[in-house]
């Protein structure tokens, strides 16, 4: 009977893996192949590979700015939403007051307010500014270097920080930015790590604010420039493949170099 459940289990698991890997083998099988052929369901690869990637970047879509603009405006966001978020959240938890879980719920609350709701008052407001303005990678940035989530995971973990260590970096007469610094910072590298895997993967994915506020073809994120291959009227589908895989590889690295920090600092936001 035990053999039969593990059996099981292993069919279970195996079909699952299947399905899981089958959408990007039959992505990677489609870059290879004529629009044509992806379009009856070939699962067979193709010889057009270097023509799918010589389209790609030889297109007016401008696909090599693109990359350079998701790459500058991901890296950004994740840097200064590390920086800012991680304070925030190393405050609530260290600094206590009377108002501090009030300003916490009312953060929290925020976060049940769809996105949708807030496009129309981010546009207006940045229509409005003149150097951070719409059409900027500044405009996209933003909105996204402090969210109610990072801020509500980096104080999860906090709570799990070994507080003798604060009180005896003061005793020694660090300052409370020192203390931050040379004692909390790497102390938490892995839930930065964690941090920054969804912060650099939300802002590469982003397409609903890019598609708002960046309105020159130039100023375009890779997601906005597969969207328009994809609306075209007689669609490229190898090329659209080529740059999707192409779209894919910087999370997956940035996922697989940091895949084990990531699961601990997860794992540190439960505990606490």
């Amino acid at each position: 009977m035990r053999k039969i459940i593990n059996l099981a289990k292993y069919i279970f698991l195996v079909t699952a893996s299947i399905i899981s890997i089958f959408p990007f083998l039959w992505m990677v099988i489609s870059m290879t192949n004529k629009s044509v052929d992806i379009t009856k369901g070939s699962l067979i690869p193709g010889s057009h590979i270097v023509e799918n990637f010589r389209n790609l970047f030889a297109s007016d879509l401008n696909f090599s700015i693109s990359l350079w603009n998701s790459a500058k405006i991901a890296v950004i966001t994740t840097i200064l939403a590390l920086i800012i978020s991680s304070l925030a959240g190393y405050g609530f938890e260290i600094y206590k007051n009377k108002v501090r879980d009030r300003i916490f719920n009312i953060l929290l609350l925020s976060m049940m307010v769809p996105f949708a709701a807030l496009m129309v008052p981010l546009f207006k407001m940045f229509s409005s500014f003149k150097i951070f303005g719409l059409n900027t990678a500044a405009a996209v940035v933003i909105p996204s270097i402090s969210t109610a989530f990072l801020i509500f995971f980096f104080r999860q973990n906090t709570k799990a920080f070994p507080k003798d260590i604060l009180e005896a970096g003061r005793i020694d007469g660090l300052s409370e930015v020192q203390i931050f610094t040379k004692i909390y910072f790497p102390t938490m590298k892995s839930t930065y790590a964690a941090a920054a895997i969804i912060t650099f993967m939300s802002s590469w994915n982003n397409y609903m604010w890019p598609l708002i506020a960046l309105q020159t073809p130039e100023k375009r994120t890779v997601p906005l420039i597969i969207s328009t291959m994809g609306s075209s009227y007689t669609p490229d589908y190898g090329m659209i493949m080529a740059g999707i895989v192409i779209a894919t590889i910087p999370t997956a690295l940035v996922f697989f170099f940091m895949q084990k920090h990531f699961v601990a600092g997860m794992l540190g936001s439960v505990k606490g």
